[in-house]
């Protein structure tokens, strides 16, 4: 008989883990699954997965199929192993996809014997029954993207998304869906909501997956974000930077009053401690300093920068170029 290589037929190295396998075995499933694909060789693809599926999942079959057949090659030539009644590996039916009533490979049966009754289980009309099968649906992820705003009051929005969804002839399509969704104070980008059960469909009595939405936040032209810390750009008059005021600054929080010290200089770094993110602990809201200089565009402004200059006309604008 030809050896079967049942690493490639889930598509996963001899290395792959556990949750590997799974994943795998549950992708070409639901790909072979008969209520869903409709070409010619479904039954037969659909029974390897679930033969593969049945030895690779359990350790000890695992271990024996792997001492086996670590000198064989898919399709080459195959010799069972003598004695394998008393090798210790006995295969026992656990329901499901490769459970009781499946009817395994020759190859499968010269390792492990009979996996269940000869030649399967027939339906009342003396065809072969279709082996029923449970299967979560997969998880779904995509992008929301939401305004700064909102991460500090909370909000609710209506997304329309196309999903795939089963339809009443058991054919997996896309659909439109919108939902609604509440998005919680607080929230960074870059953090996932999980809303249960919205993600794809199960297959038989399998439960639906889950949809991930990863936040993200739209560019915003004052501020910028880093964690839960928000940055705005302060603007002020030379005056008001070098003998300190107090002014009304606009944030996603709501507009406050900011004191401005004396002899700030352009770059300087104001913290309103806990005005970022909300959060436990909260955010920072950081005031960077910028210089406004008015335009010398009238006779009276060109006068007082005059002035300005004859009262600075010590100060050296460029001598730090040199250090």
């Amino acid at each position: 008989m030809k050896f079967r290589d049942y690493y490639e037929t889930l598509g996963v190295p001899r290395t792959a883990t556990l949750d590997d396998i799974k994943g795998a075995y549950r992708k070409l499933a639901r790909k072979y699954h008969p209520d869903v694909s409709k070409t010619k060789d479904t039954e037969e693809r659909f029974k390897e997965v679930g033969e593969a599926y049945a030895v690779l999942k359990d350790p000890e079959k695992r271990a024996a199929y792997d001492k086996f057949g670590e000198h064989w090659k898919a399709g080459e030539e195959f010799t069972p192993p003598p004695h394998r009644d008393g090798g210790g590996f006995e295969f026992r039916p656990s329901g499901g996809m490769g459970g009781e009533g499946a009817d395994f490979s020759d190859f499968f049966e010269s390792l492990f014997g009979r996996g269940g009754p000869a030649g399967g289980a027939r339906d009342p009309r003396g065809g072969a029954r279709r082996r029923s099968v449970d299967l979560r649906g997969d998880d779904q992820h995509a992008e929301v993207v939401i305004d700064l705003e909102d991460a500090y009051r909370g909000a609710r929005r209506s997304l329309r998304m196309r999903m795939p969804t089963i339809d009443e002839h058991g054919h997996v399509v896309m659909r439109e869906r919108t939902l609604e969704v509440t998005i919680p104070k607080g929230i960074r980008a870059g953090q996932h909501l999980r809303l249960a059960g919205q993600g794809g469909p199960g297959l038989g009595d399998g439960p639906a997956g889950d949809l991930f939405l990863e936040i993200a936040f739209a560019p915003h032209g004052r501020y910028s974000v880093d964690g839960r810390d928000v940055t705005v750009d302060l603007p002020l008059a030379p005056w008001e930077a070098a003998l300190g005021t107090s002014v009304r600054l606009p944030t996603p929080g709501g507009e406050i009053q900011l004191t401005v010290p004396p002899k700030s200089t352009a770059g300087r770094k104001l913290r309103l401690k806990g005005r970022g993110i909300p959060g436990d602990p909260p955010g920072d809201l950081y005031a960077v300093v910028s210089i406004a200089l008015p335009h010398a565009d009238t006779d009276a402004a060109r006068d007082a920068y005059r002035a300005m200059a004859k009262a600075f006309a010590t100060f050296d604008a460029r001598e730090n170029l040199e250090r």
